[in-house]
């Protein structure tokens, strides 16, 4: 299974390969790895937030009454007798 995260990394790491300074490439590329991660993490955190807000406002929804301002009283008898 071909993963474009690692793939990008690996040409980053090809193409500064050229240069002698090994030790700045890998810190780009670390640094690189590790914002691309964070903002996936970010993401996941607002989904699963999203997704634990919709079952709450559905389990919470059954839960609402109507409410009126009319009491039992003042509600018409059926005079039919």
């Amino acid at each position: 299974m071909v993963d474009p995260f690692e793939e990008s990394l690996r040409d980053m790491l090809n193409a500064s390969s050229s240069t002698r300074d090994h030790d700045a490439s890998l810190g780009r590329v670390l640094k690189t790895a590790n914002r691309q991660v964070g903002a996936q993490d970010l993401f996941s955190l607002m989904g699963r937030w999203l997704q634990a807000c919709m079952i709450a406002v559905n389990n919470g929804s059954g839960h609402i009454a109507p409410v009126s301002r009319r009491t039992t009283s003042a509600q018409p008898a059926d005079k039919a007798d």
